[in-house]
């Protein structure tokens, strides 16, 4: 087995392993749907994830209580919480998710104010612009890369305002050469990744760069297995933005 196999087995052990603790720990203590009880945690620092199907990935969106697996979706959000929660039952820690499939910037601004701002983050984590280069190719959508970055900033200043402690984490949007990914979506597509990088370091956000991450796992294993249809993560890439989020925001 070579070097990078032994890491990433390493790593998929720590994430099986926090993921079934984690389940255990959600099924034992954190069931939104019962009261608080003796002995459960106050409340701790919120974690919000925002963005698109990525972060959505099949949330019940009937259920708004915090730290609910059904919530949670079926993706990174889940992953991350999930190891967090086992790893710190005593920190009343409390994760949303608020990703919305299709979304773009406009979008994000739309409902912002009841899906962000509302909840008073103290982490806010964004993955968002797929769609914002995706959508153009149908024609119903005509926004352009200064209209993401724009738009992407004036939703962190007016975060910013709003929260003035509140921390940053901008996650780069990415594709995979498979799938719906062709060609002709360069270099046009990689604009998006660069002004997503900009807002980041203009709002002092942590900044995940996802897109080399993925490249250098194409390395070990075929973009399909990372990604079915160049866009939305398997079960394996949602692991690997986890291990990556986890490994660089601190909690």
């Amino acid at each position: 087995m070579s070097e990078s196999e032994l890491e990433w087995s390493r790593r998929g052990f720590v994430a099986a392993a926090g993921s079934a603790a984690a389940f255990a720990a959600v099924g034992r203590r954190l069931d939104p749907g019962l009261a608080a009880t003796a002995g459960t945690p106050g409340p701790g620092p919120v974690v919000l994830f925002q963005g698109d199907s990525i972060t959505d990935c099949g949330r019940d969106r009937d259920v708004t209580a915090a730290n609910s697996a059904a919530a949670l979706g079926n993706g990174y959000p889940l992953l991350i919480a999930a190891a967090q929660l086992a790893a710190h039952p005593g920190r009343g820690y409390r994760f949303f998710d608020r990703g919305v499939s299709g979304n773009t910037v406009p979008d994000l601004d739309a409902r912002w104010q009841a899906d962000t701002l509302d909840l008073a983050p103290d982490v806010l984590s964004v993955l968002i612009g797929v769609n914002d280069y995706w959508h153009t190719l149908g024609g119903d959508y005509h926004g352009t890369v200064d209209d993401y970055a724009h738009g992407y900033a004036a939703l962190l200043a007016r975060t910013r305002r709003a929260l003035p402690k509140v921390r940053f984490v901008v996650l780069e949007p990415f594709v995979l050469r498979t799938g719906v990914v062709k060609d002709s979506w360069f270099p046009e597509f990689d604009r998006r990744r660069e002004a997503a990088r900009q807002v980041a370091r203009e709002a002092e956000a942590a900044f995940l760069p996802l897109q080399k991450m993925f490249d250098e796992l194409t390395h070990d294993a075929p973009p399909v297995y990372w990604s079915l249809d160049g866009v939305h993560p398997t079960a394996a890439g949602h692991a690997a933005i986890a291990d990556l989020w986890t490994r660089k925001v601190k909690l």
